[in-house]
């Protein structure tokens, strides 16, 4: 009870501090994702998971900034050119354009997404995430930050799942379970100092900004933060692409898809693709 008191009285001189400034700011992530490579089972060698987890790590060590006023943020990764003779999945690489907005004014969040040479703007209403508010802290940087943890449905692409390899038996007892929601355990440590509700990707809700995401294998972690009252920052709403739902962007990207590991199995059979 007496730290929960400490988080309030912290938020509180907090938002007194900053009540008469016009705050904004930006802050940058380094994001980090781990593979199961055991879903490949004898398939491959220890040397082969080895290699493709070096091709693969363009998709899962990637840096972003999140862009955010009192309102509204924009959460974009830093694309760095590539070197001669890079290697890796297309789909795991980004063009620049993407990002994540949202508004808790207007309540809504809209993800600008490239995929397959097509632009979609996936749009989603912003409800309160039901966090369970810790008691612990712990430091990043100069921010004393504070622990809540949610439990979330995982509507996001599994892209490793999509491009491996399965037999018949995998693909039926795939099907059998596509009904079932996949849960999603999230821990983040927040900062009542910075006094905004916003966080990296598709996090906020909190009484102070998200320094730090552990959700399933990922972990999104702060490491640099600017805030001014002075610079105009503008926000703009992405307005290009097909405006679809989260679901109808999934269904989409599946039968995608489906049609090009189609493809590519045909072209195998005949002698003229690889893995």
């Amino acid at each position: 009870m007496k730290s929960i008191i400490t988080v309030l009285i912290a938020l509180v001189v907090t938002l007194t501090t900053f009540a008469q400034k016009d705050f904004q700011g930006k802050a940058t992530y380094m994001s980090k994702t781990t593979m199961d490579m055991s879903v490949f089972g004898d398939q491959m060698s220890e040397q082969q998971k080895k290699q493709r987890m070096a091709r693969m790590k363009n998709f899962l060590e990637k840096t972003y900034t999140l862009t955010f006023t009192k309102s509204t943020s924009s959460f974009k990764e830093n694309v760095a050119l590539e070197a001669p003779g890079a290697s890796g999945p297309s789909w795991g690489r980004s063009n620049g354009q993407g990002s994540i907005y949202k508004s808790t004014k207007d309540k809504k969040m809209i993800e600008d997404v490239e995929q397959f040479s097509k632009r979609f703007l996936i749009v989603e209403e912003m409800e309160q995430p039901q966090w369970e508010m810790g008691t612990e802290t712990k430091k990043i940087g100069n921010y004393t930050c504070y622990k809540a943890t949610l439990v979330i449905e995982d509507k996001s692409i599994d892209w490793g799942g999509m491009f491996r390899r399965g037999n018949q038996k995998e693909k039926d007892s795939t099907n059998t379970k596509k009904d079932e929601k996949k849960m999603l355990n999230v821990t983040a440590w927040y900062s009542p100092q910075i006094p905004i509700s916003a966080g990296p990707d598709k996090y906020y809700g909190l009484p102070g900004l998200i320094l730090e995401i552990n959700a399933g294998r990922t972990t999104m972690l702060c490491t640099e933060v600017s805030i001014s009252s002075d610079e105009v920052l503008e926000i703009e709403e992405p307005t290009k692409g097909k405006e679809v739902s989260r679901e109808e962007y999934n269904e989409i990207i599946r039968v995608k898809t489906e049609e090009l590991r189609e493809r590519f199995q045909n072209n195998r059979r005949s002698g003229r693709g690889r893995f």
